[in-house]
């Protein structure tokens, strides 16, 4: 393997460890694995970290996780079921995979009987007892080679969830993923890689909460790679509250068949940087895709919403809406591209994004694109910033509401449309609880 290794001593730092973890990594007797791996290594050693000319990173600069010296091998602090937080979801789940600082612990997860056809397990369990099926769903969906962050995962890769459903099969429960970041001697980084493969006309409903247990710094990147057959429904619920210290980066990638349905949320309230990217390809006629997200920043917290949609064929359709608050010195960032390629008519592509600034000092960022090649399409994007209402919240401290308390009753009406637009009911509540508890720490 011949990796051109950039002058950038961060980046040169991961891929030393990559020589020297490559042989201890899950599945290193696979050889399409160690393909894959040493081709991350490869895409990541062209580029390195990426800086702000990259014009994809332009508004998230990435100096501040270069200066921490992330260790593979940390040991993480202990973990019980009492130390972990309460179901995101609201009630107890059935089937829930729990994981620390990106290893599976078997110990605090349950899984329940699964229908037939159904198979829920960690990337470390797939890789050795279903490879092929690991090596279809990475094959078929291997992340952009020219994202630097999605081919150090590719390298590192190690441990994560894949879910398997075959023709036909519903999960009537949510399936709940918990994350959970814990402080270690030297700061942890893990590299996880989920696989969501749904057969055609299956039905399956993800959760997945990431929390951190410490105040300290460590660094999650992750990848999620979805591949939907004709007629399939997945719906996927992100809840991202990680350590105020901790970064957070993930990319996802879905692909839909005829008349597919993807429904993402992504709601962001922790990390020091976080990044949700998210791309996807609708192949075929009637695959559809909802692509909606919240955040909650503050301080000098930073929040990147990077998504890619590509029409790739007539009759389909996309709906995107973000919004977000940000108070402090906090920086959002909202980068949205819809492609509609050649012979793609009749296309339906909508997309928003709206901000609210609490503070002067507060800042966001947006670039709305659409790359249109068809004729016949309907397409519009927008964005928006500003303060909150200032006759909305006279109205209320005219009917004796105090003012921090419209202040929330404004921000929760806001983010209202984006939360009560989920196709997953009982997350509302636990995510309203989220912006009261957020609102009141402000004070």
């Amino acid at each position: 393997m011949t990796v051109q290794v950039p002058m950038d001593d961060a980046s040169r730092s991961y891929l030393d460890r990559f020589g020297e973890l490559r042989p201890r990594l899950p599945g290193s007797g696979l050889p399409w694995l160690a393909d894959v791996r040493d081709a991350g290594a490869a895409a990541f050693g062209e580029t390195g970290f990426p800086g702000r000319k990259t014009e994809s990173w332009r508004y998230t600069n990435l100096a501040s996780l270069k200066k921490v010296d992330f260790s593979a091998d940390a040991d993480p602090m202990p973990v019980d079921q009492a130390s972990l937080p309460a179901l995101v979801y609201g009630r107890e789940s059935s089937c829930r995979l729990v994981f620390v600082n990106g290893g599976f612990r078997p110990d605090l997860s349950a899984i329940a009987d699964l229908p037939g056809g159904a198979t829920l397990v960690s990337f470390r369990e797939a890789l050795a007892e279903w490879p092929d099926l690991v090596e279809q769903g990475i094959q078929a969906s291997a992340p952009d080679a020219s994202d630097p962050l999605a081919a150090l995962n590719a390298a590192f890769m190690s441990d994560g969830f894949v879910l398997h459903l075959k023709e036909g099969v519903s999960l009537e429960a949510p399936v709940e993923i918990l994350a959970v970041g814990t402080g270690a001697a030297q700061a942890p980084v893990y590299h996880t890689r989920n696989l969501v493969i749904a057969g055609r006309n299956s039905r399956a409903t993800i959760v997945e909460h990431h929390v951190g247990l410490c105040i300290s710094s460590y660094f999650s990147n992750q990848v999620t790679n979805f591949l939907l057959e004709e007629g399939a429904l997945v719906r996927h619920c992100k809840v991202q509250d990680e350590s105020r210290e901790a970064f957070h980066i993930a990319h996802s990638t879905a692909r839909l068949g005829g008349d597919a349905q993807f429904d993402s949320f992504a709601f962001s309230l922790g990390g020091a940087l976080s990044r949700n990217e998210i791309h996807v390809r609708l192949e075929a006629p009637g695959a559809t895709c909802r692509l909606n997200g919240a955040y909650l920043m503050k301080g000098r917290q930073h929040c990147d919403n990077t998504t890619v949609v590509d029409h790739l064929s007539p009759d389909t359709s996309c709906r995107e809406l973000y919004k977000g608050v940000l108070d402090g010195e906090a920086h959002g960032v909202f980068q949205g591209r819809i492609t509609v390629h050649p012979d793609a008519q009749r296309t339906d592509g909508q997309q928003m994004n709206r901000a609210l600034l609490l503070s002067d000092k507060a800042e966001m960022s947006s670039k709305p694109e659409l790359e249109i090649y068809a004729d016949d399409v309907k397409c519009a994007h927008g964005a928006t910033a500003g303060e909150l209402d200032d006759m909305a919240l006279f109205y209320l401290r005219s009917r004796g509401v105090p003012e921090e308390a419209a202040r929330g009753l404004l921000v929760e009406a806001f983010l209202g449309e984006v939360i009560d637009g989920m196709a997953l009911a009982g997350m509302r509540l636990p995510l309203q609880k989220n912006i009261s508890k957020w609102m009141g720490d402000r004070r």
